[in-house]
């Protein structure tokens, strides 16, 4: 019987993995669509080569910082339990490779790609799973002192802060050193419009995301036997809500209205476990205007030229879950209870101080010693040279 649940909790966890890991073609597509077509194969090829480093940084370095755990052992130790601790190795890569994936979108367009790699293997390596490890293995007894301090401990299912958060807030620092894309803010107090390439690419972007994230969600459960129908209800909520807000507020705009699931979905993670379906639907539905209003501003007012909106749709909006799971949560609201929204604040604001500190860092360092950003000629040509032109050019078109 043993043997059975082992084996049933490996199935189930490795379709967990499966399911996230075919969200990495949805942030592949996601940005090959918004992007300009000059740089749509630089796009996918950068997704592809970051969740390949991330794999090999998060197997020997990563995972064992978030939870102390190596496989420099023999193979009969790894297979022991029906390899289930491998598999879950797998499951959560999957996670902590959807940090580089998500600042991929915020910096596309400018930004060096072998700089992007360096950065991606330090915070797949050490920045993102030290705060793996806090959260969600108790490290250093942060936990503990949270919930001594507010009767809970932070709470965040599956990655609201975590994951999104967190490579959100290292994007923003990005995406303000890089700066903005040639001409897209003119001299003349003017903005030079980029609009998406392909709306049916960025369409299937989001359509893959969503379908993923159903697993991104349930099986953070990590065994059969913690498994919540109540999960899979609040995150289809929260979906529907993200996605009717941002068709009212986005003025029936496509790009708006496509991600405006992905805004919900972000939002609903942290507290997807405890909120009522109709709770999950209004944090949705207020993740979904988060990102409309928060990207116009940033685009328009602010001039950050955050291309996919990965700070406010990430960032923000998974700040935005990381509280609301301590309001939506609590029975006076129609949830299960156990959580605090004083300990929601402090866990949420560690995550972003965390994030915006190794972003600082990380890219700051990458651009005084290596510079992170394309010459204007690359840029223009929408090729990094440093990588044999991997871009769509009429030439190499012609020789497909």
């Amino acid at each position: 019987m043993e043997a059975l649940k082992q084996g049933a909790d490996t199935l189930f966890i490795l379709l967990g993995a499966v399911m996230v890991l075919a969200m990495h073609a949805g942030f592949a597509f996601l940005e090959l669509g918004t992007v300009r077509r000059k740089n749509q194969v630089n796009a996918l090829v950068k997704i592809l080569v970051d969740f390949s480093v991330s794999t090999i940084v998060y197997f020997a370095v990563g995972y064992g910082v978030a939870y102390g755990a190596h496989f420099f052992v023999g193979a009969e130790q790894l297979a022991a339990k029906n390899g289930y601790e491998l598999v879950k190795f797998f499951f959560l890569l999957t996670f902590a490779a959807a940090i580089p994936a998500i600042i991929s979108g915020g910096i596309a367009e400018r930004a060096k790609f072998w700089p992007q790699l360096i950065a991606t293997a330090v915070i797949v390596g050490l920045i993102y799973p030290f705060f793996e490890g806090v959260v969600w293995n108790q490290h250093f007894g942060v936990q503990a002192w949270i919930k001594d301090l507010t009767g809970a401990e932070f709470h965040d299912f599956a990655g609201s802060v975590v994951v999104h958060a967190v490579g959100g807030w290292i994007a923003l620092p990005a995406v303000l050193l890089l700066g903005a894309r040639a001409n897209r803010y003119r001299k003349d107090g003017g903005m030079s419009a980029h609009p998406p390439s392909s709306i049916p690419f960025l369409a299937l972007g989001a359509w893959v995301l969503t379908v993923g994230w159903f697993g991104f969600n349930v099986m953070s459960a990590q065994t059969l036997d913690k498994i919540s129908g109540l999960v899979a209800v609040n995150s289809l909520m929260a979906m529907a809500g993200g996605t009717l807000a941002a068709l009212a507020l986005g003025k029936n705009d496509p790009g708006f209205v496509h991600n405006g699931p992905l805004a919900g979905l972000v939002a609903v993670c942290a507290g997807s476990d405890l909120m009522h379906p109709l709770g999950a639907l209004v944090v949705g539905a207020v993740a979904g205007a988060i990102f409309v209003v928060m990207f116009t501003l940033t685009q328009n007012k602010w001039k950050i030229d955050d291309v996919l909106g990965v700070w406010p749709l990430h960032g923000l909006c998974g700040t935005w879950g990381g509280v609301a799971a301590g309001i939506f949560g609590a029975k006076a609201m129609g949830g299960l209870g156990g959580v605090a929204l004083g300990a929601q604040l402090i866990g949420t604001l560690m995550g972003v101080v965390w994030a915006v500190g190794g972003g600082l860092l990380v890219y700051g360092l990458l651009k005084k010693t290596m510079g992170i950003r394309l010459s204007q000629e690359e840029e223009y040509d929408g090729a990094d040279l440093s990588i044999h032109q991997i871009s769509a050019t009429p030439e190499r078109e012609a020789n497909w």
